[in-house]
């Protein structure tokens, strides 16, 4: 089987107990769209979030009272928490002495060198990485005119080697990159240019990817590419919306691309003429209802019962279904013939008996 491999030649960096880079597997993030100084509520998307397979979390830190909210969402949650700033280096360090697990700033919106100075000894001091963030959107004047005010994958990696350089020179290098821009093509290459360049850890996302429908295909096309050209350490999937869309999303690219093998995935026929069941229906369901299972199982749903088995032969288990019928097979065998009715729940039944092994 060919597999895509990703760098194991970048840094390792920890992030709480969680390894990024260096060949650690690809973790999945997310982002609250709770206030974070809403306590109950972002420890309830988080834990949510955690039970959907997130590995980290990212919550904004617009002020002092999200900074300090912190530490009371640690001692909820069981997974890392990234501490999203911007332009305030004084809520960083309150973020860092709060408890979070990384720091995710821009060195250069952040101010002077002593305000920079003061977010790098807070994280040194706590031994906690920091997230260089660089965003097409928010690109410095100073590189939009060296490119005649265009925004190109050049400035992109220009703009986060130099903000690296801020935290190098203060002899901090605990770091992991990410560079996001809205446009595909841009991404793509922006990664292409910066996996040459340094063995930090890079972070992939399209950023403002849209809502759910759209930005999925958005994501799966820039974070997919990236990935199968072996480079990226952690991916979050940004989408307008339910950030447990977010967590699915990143498993499902990262299962397309065989980079991790986690829970179950839910295959099915286009369907045509000779269809008689309701595959979509059917094919949602399946998928809803086994969410909670993490072992690796491929599963196929076919709206034919004569060729429904043979074509879906690679499945660990699935279901052809039409004429009344619908026939359960596992590894391309018919293992059970049940009527329509109950060939959902016979599917189920199966998918946990494999499951439980």
């Amino acid at each position: 089987m060919n597999q895509i491999k990703h760098r194991e030649t970048t840094k390792k960096i920890k992030v709480g107990s969680l390894e990024i880079g260096g060949g650690a597997p690809i973790s999945v993030q997310s982002m609250t769209k709770t206030d974070t100084a809403n306590i109950d509520a972002t420890v309830k998307q988080i834990n949510d979030l955690a039970k959907a397979g997130c590995h980290i979390i990212r919550c904004a830190i617009p002020n002092k009272e999200a900074a300090l909210a912190i530490k009371e969402i640690k001692k909820q949650i069981n997974i890392p928490l990234v501490a999203d700033i911007h332009f305030n280096h004084e809520y960083a360090v309150l973020a860092a002495e709060s408890g979070a697990d990384k720091l995710r700033i821009n060195p250069g919106n952040i101010g002077e060198a002593d305000k920079i100075r003061a977010v790098v000894e807070a994280a040194k001091t706590r031994g906690i990485p920091i997230r260089v963030g660089v965003n097409s959107g928010s690109l410095e004047t100073k590189i939009r005119k060296k490119y005649m005010g265009h925004i190109t994958a050049d400035g992109l990696v220009q703009s986060a080697l130099n903000n690296v350089k801020i935290l190098e020179d203060f002899g901090f290098n605990d770091i992991v990159i990410s560079i996001k821009a809205t446009s595909v093509p841009l991404l793509i290459k922006a990664h292409q240019l910066i996996a040459k360049k340094t063995h930090y850890p890079l972070h992939v996302g399209l950023t403002e990817s849209g809502i759910p429908k759209i930005g999925t295909i958005r994501s799966s096309a820039g974070i997919g590419a990236i990935l199968a050209q072996g480079i990226g350490d952690t991916i979050r999937v940004s989408l307008t919306g339910d950030p447990l869309e977010e967590v699915r999303v990143g498993y499902e690219i990262l299962k397309a691309l065989q980079l991790t093998f986690h829970g179950v995935t839910v295959i099915a026929c286009p369907t045509c003429g000779r269809t008689d069941i309701d595959v979509v229906s059917i094919a949602t369901e399946i998928e809803e209802q086994t969410r909670h299972i993490k072992q690796p199982l491929t599963v196929a749903i076919m709206g034919c019962e004569v060729n429904g088995p043979g074509e879906a032969a690679d499945a660990d288990v699935g279901l052809a279904g039409g004429m009344g019928v619908g026939l359960i097979f596992r590894e391309g065998q018919v293992v059970r013939k049940v009527p329509e009715a109950e060939m959902v729940e016979a599917l189920l039944d199966e998918i946990e008996s494999m499951a439980i092994k």
